[in-house]
C-alpha cells in the first residue's frame, strides 16, 4: 500500500491556492492543515465543506479569508 506524505500533499494544495487554482481535500487532518496555512499566509479562500471533503476556492480581488 502506498502512503502519501500529508505534509507534501498539503504543500501542493496550498501552492495551488497561492497560484489561484482550486484545491480539494478529503481527510479531516488534511483539511485542518490546509486551513492553518490559509490563515498563516492570509489567503483569500472560500471553503465549501461537505461530509465527503472540502473544496478550497481562491477569491480574487477580496481581502481576508472566508474559511
Amino acid at each position: 500500500m502506498f502512503i502519501m506524505n500529508q505534509k507534501r500533499i498539503k504543500e501542493e494544495k496550498v501552492n495551488q491556492l497561492r497560484n489561484g487554482l482550486t484545491a480539494y481535500a478529503e481527510s479531516h487532518e488534511l483539511i485542518r492543515l490546509i486551513k492553518r496555512d490559509i490563515q498563516k499566509y492570509e489567503l483569500s479562500v472560500h471553503c465549501d465543506e461537505a461530509p465527503s471533503g472540502c473544496w478550497f476556492i481562491p477569491l480574487h480581488n477580496e481581502s481576508g479569508n472566508a474559511c
